[in-house]
């Protein structure tokens, strides 16, 4: 078997992690053979016409037209890899339990492809022990010895989308194999696509992992949040409050409030916990009360903006609401999960007449309807600028009119959140 620079590698699933693993391999020296089954979304990809940085649409164009990243909806060219690294989404359904379907036919193609000396990576978010129930019970049925015929492990993706300046290649990887070898044979597929490799003892050590990384964010997140509601109800701004905590050198960690969580990580990765652990009767206290303070967070939102129309005197039914980004967070295209399509929601419901500008998302729908967009000039005469998402370089147009009383500007990203005067009599 071929493990060298040029070996070939399959990538499953094209997403937002899929494509930029590949790009990272076919940097590193490797053959990629990139595998979906969506064909729009292939076609998407040949013509370079997705959310990525500029900079790494031209290396895509250059990989793609290399011939060394190939795209195919057959998947029978899985077999011809070296490795295998299956990176589908694995989100969470209405009812916050993980929607495994993608997950499931990866795995299931994956296994009916596998072939001896073949490598086996899930990088996907999961539950503890998946690794185990998806790839190696199968690949033992069929036949194969894991450890000895084929090689499975587990290393999650850690991919910041939007972050100027990131690069997964710059960050340590965890790998952990089935076995000893199995975690090798990993490693010596992601060794040049990571800046350091930390290998654990099992795949589920590595599981767990990712999931204590996401939740550990998720429950700062909510503790934020709350804690800015708190220092509002006191008349005090948070933003200067974070500020001067963060000058403490050890045991402080910046989080920063706002509109709430979006994306495909943090507002789902910890249900995969808690799902898990209501199957085994166990119970995680801290992480279930952060997760219900994120779902609730939209709906708190339009709480804010109901009364603060009160206080102008205005009921929500008919007043006019534009909303400043859309995206889940800055510097992206993405609205998976993002709060904002839950206050739109909401406020449409509500009567409110809602409207959006963003840069990155010139165009969404929501049951079944398009959500207007206005220009800044036009938004200045609603009633409540709702600030959702600031993106890299986008210019504060509302704050000229924040003490005019109207539009007024509730700022959920608190970068133009008045100094308050505390009263506390």
């Amino acid at each position: 078997m071929n493990r060298s620079g040029n070996a070939v590698v399959a990538v499953v699933g094209l997403g937002y992690v899929g494509v930029p693993t590949a790009m990272s391999l076919v940097a590193a020296g490797h053959r990629v053979i990139g595998f979906d089954v969506a064909v729009e979304r292939l076609t998407n990809i040949a013509e370079a016409n997705i959310d990525l940085p500029p900079a790494d649409l031209t290396r895509l164009r250059t990989d793609l037209a290399s011939g060394l990243l190939e795209l195919t909806v057959d998947a029978n060219r899985i077999s011809k890899a070296d490795t295998v690294i299956v990176c589908v989404p694995t989100p969470v359904d209405e009812s916050q339990a993980p929607e495994l379907t993608a997950l499931h036919s990866a795995c299931n193609t994956v296994v009916a492809q596998a072939r001896s000396g073949q490598s086996i990576i899930l990088t996907s978010t999961t539950y503890v022990g998946c690794t185990r129930e998806l790839l190696v019970g199968p690949l033992t049925d069929r036949g194969f010895v894991v450890g000895q015929d084929v090689f499975v492990a587990f290393s999650p993706e850690r991919i910041d989308p939007g972050v100027s300046g990131h690069s997964p290649t710059a960050t340590p990887r965890v790998i952990g194999g089935v076995t000893p070898s199995c975690t090798h044979h990993a490693a010596e597929t992601l060794a040049a696509t990571a800046a350091e490799l930390h290998e654990v003892s099992s795949p589920e050590v590595a599981e767990m992992t990712k999931l204590l990384e996401n939740t550990f964010r998720a429950v700062n997140i909510a503790f934020a949040n709350e804690f800015a509601e708190v220092a509002e109800s006191m008349g005090l701004p948070i933003t200067e409050i974070i500020d001067a905590a963060a000058t403490k050198p050890y045991g402080f960690m910046r989080f920063t409030p706002g509109p709430g969580v979006g994306g495909h990580c943090i507002p789902c990765d910890p249900h995969y916990l808690l799902w898990q652990l209501r199957r085994t009767r166990g119970s995680a206290p801290i992480t279930e009360a952060a997760m219900a303070g994120i779902v609730q967070r939209p709906s708190a939102i339009v709480s804010k903006i109901r009364a603060r129309l009160a206080d102008a005197g205005r009921p929500m039914a008919g007043s006019r609401v534009h909303i400043v980004g859309v995206a889940y967070k800055s510097g992206v295209a993405d609205v998976r999960e993002s709060p904002a399509l839950e206050i739109i929601t909401d406020l449409t419901r509500a009567g409110a007449m809602v409207t959006y500008s963003d840069a990155f998302v010139p165009a969404i729908t929501i049951d079944g309807k398009r959500v207007p967009t206005s220009s800044s000039e036009a938004a200045e005469s609603a009633d409540l600028i709702l600030v959702h998402t600031l993106h890299p370089g986008e210019t504060e147009w509302w704050t000229s009119g924040h003490d005019t009383g109207r539009p007024q500007v509730l700022d959920m990203t608190f970068r133009s959140e008045p100094r308050l005067i505390p009263d506390m009599h």
